[in-house]
């Protein structure tokens, strides 16, 4: 039997107890959060914490069994809640800084790398930008936005998977493995429930439609795929017609696989966050083991126990 343990410090505060802890991250959503939930009451003497915590607060937790500890989460101390007769602290990772007006600007021909490099100085300069994303606008305006504002218009505009490594902004093209870490998981051993389907790509029919307005205001469409099944629309601006079939390609790609999709429930161990790959195993079904892109995790943590629902991207390989 395995015994729960954590280090949670919020500032110079380290929590002595909680009820449950839930983290949730993704590399399709900009920011990854958890939530702290606190007993209202110990042995008949109600919690007074707040003095001691205020919101802008560093946030570490740790989690695991047995005094062996995995950061889980690494953020600030978004909102205090006492709604409820609970005491709930909101989390957020370091987007969290991102909420700061930044200087109108209209940038011609700016690479990717560049225009975060630009936005990033202005919220915090220690924050440092990691990304091999091969992208240039053409044209790429800002006027008055916040700095998550913009991070917002380069997600929605490229499916970049953009998530936070402390001081690290990483933003990469969808489905760019990460870690380079891949992680085994078996049916029968380490997974302990999953909704998770097995799809074949000779079954979907999909076509990628790029409706894209250029550096003069000109519109126009850039389609890949096959005609007549689901047809994905996305939005291009101040991109060449080159930009935008990239973009097509890379989102057709991701409906077209032969492999699993959905997500597995195991526990805290083995440890796998998104960017990493999980490679998956079933003895009654050997032809369908595969390595898959995690896209995202939900922890739980409680007097229940400790959980790690997985949620998969693309297939990568077999």
């Amino acid at each position: 039997m395995f015994r729960m343990d954590f280090d949670i410090r919020i500032g110079n505060y380290r929590l002595k107890m909680v009820d449950a802890v839930k983290v949730k991250h993704s590399v399709e959503q900009l920011s990854d959060t958890a939530t702290i939930t606190l007993p209202a009451m110990v042995e008949g003497k109600t919690i007074e914490i707040e003095d001691k915590l205020k919101v802008g607060d560093a946030v570490t937790i740790q989690l695991g069994y047995d005094d062996r500890l995995q950061t889980e989460f690494k953020g600030y101390l978004k909102a205090i809640n006492t709604d409820g007769g609970n005491l709930t602290l909101e989390c957020e990772d370091a987007i969290y800084l991102f909420d700061k007006k930044v200087s109108d600007v209209e940038l011609k021909s700016v690479t990717m790398k560049a225009l975060l490099e630009k936005v990033v100085k202005q919220v915090d300069p220690a924050i440092t930008v990691q990304t091999e994303f091969d992208f240039t606008w053409e044209k790429f305006t800002f006027y008055h936005a916040t700095a998550r504002d913009v991070l917002k218009k380069v997600q929605d505009e490229t499916k970049a998977n953009i998530w936070f490594d402390g001081q690290t902004l990483h933003v990469q093209p969808q489905y760019a493995q990460a870690s380079g870490r891949t992680v085994a998981f078996d049916f029968e051993r380490n997974i302990e429930s999953s909704n998770l389907k097995y799809r074949k790509a000779s079954d979907k029919k999909v076509e990628v439609t790029v409706e894209l307005t250029d550096a003069e205001g000109k519109k126009s469409e850039v389609k890949y795929g096959a005609e007549g099944g689901k047809n994905i629309k996305r939005v291009g601006h101040g991109m060449t017609k080159a930009e935008a079939k990239k973009i097509a390609e890379n989102e057709y790609n991701l409906w077209c696989y032969d492999g699993y999709e959905g997500s597995f429930t195991g526990w805290l161990v083995p440890f796998v966050e998104p960017g990493d790959a999980v490679r998956l195993r079933d003895a009654d079904y050997p032809n369908k083991e595969g390595v898959y892109y995690v896209t995202g995790t939900e922890i739980s943590f409680s007097k229940d126990g400790g959980k790690r629902t997985v949620s998969l991207g693309r297939w990568l390989s077999k």
